[in-house]
């Protein structure tokens, strides 16, 4: 953990969310590496409950809605319902092989979501900050867990728990490239977890591994007086 703690300063899928750029990624569970965001995607995942039922989903292979409901701490008409929408939207699908005629199984499409198009925060405003404002809120629910596990965790899983924060003066360029420098470590250390019992799958993970999520945010804090 970074000593310096300034005030924030300086992402985007998985989310899950994920802004992440162009990169090759294993199939999902529906054949389907990643999906690109359009303004009809932005708003079926501008939702915090869609965006971490998609990422349960991807985390931890096919499920049920009471299943999930549980992992959310909502009621199973809830993830019911959105996961219908997002099986509209084409984001998750019924897993058939699963289900019966009691309980409906649910997977998700793609493995990795994409927000490509800088230009879409123009073109559809309210859809774009409603989709990051729900990855975000996502990620401050990750991170309160983490908070609120961190006394019971293992002493060296406690060592490794960080939450620094760096204040830069970059130009736009500098910026880019740190994002892609970044993206690149993240990328060394990338190893898709076995999706567990849940997925009846006996794929063993290394000896220790545990699940990690690494938040990253870029945040511009443009100075618009010292521009002028």
């Amino acid at each position: 953990m970074s000593d310096e703690q300034q005030p924030e300063q300086p992402e985007q899928r998985e989310t899950p969310y994920d802004g992440a750029p162009n990169r090759t990624e294993a199939p999902g569970a529906g054949g389907e590496a990643s999906v690109v965001l359009d303004a009809k995607g932005l708003r079926a995942l501008a939702h915090p409950v869609r965006v971490q039922l998609v990422g349960l989903l991807r985390k931890y292979g096919p499920s049920t809605a009471t299943r999930l409901a549980e992992r959310l701490g909502v009621n199973s008409g809830t993830a019911s319902y959105h996961l219908r929408q997002l099986d509209a939207a084409g984001f998750v699908e019924e897993d058939t092989e699963r289900g019966n005629a009691r309980e409906r199984w649910w997977r998700s499409v793609h493995q990795l979501t994409r927000l490509d198009s800088v230009d879409l925060i123009e073109q559809e405003p309210e859809a774009t900050l409603a989709y990051l404002s729900s990855v975000a809120a996502t990620d401050t629910l990750r991170a309160q867990r983490a908070l609120n596990e961190l006394q019971t965790m293992p002493r060296p899983w406690r060592e490794s728990f960080d939450m620094s924060s760096w204040p830069l003066l970059l130009t736009a360029d500098e910026a880019a490239a740190l994002q892609r420098e970044l993206h690149a470590v993240a990328d060394r250390y990338r190893r898709d977890p076995s999706p567990g019992p849940e997925n009846g799958t006996a794929e063993a993970d290394p000896a220790g591994a545990e699940r990690v999520t690494l938040v990253l945010q870029i945040l511009p804090e443009l100075d618009v007086e010292r521009d002028r």
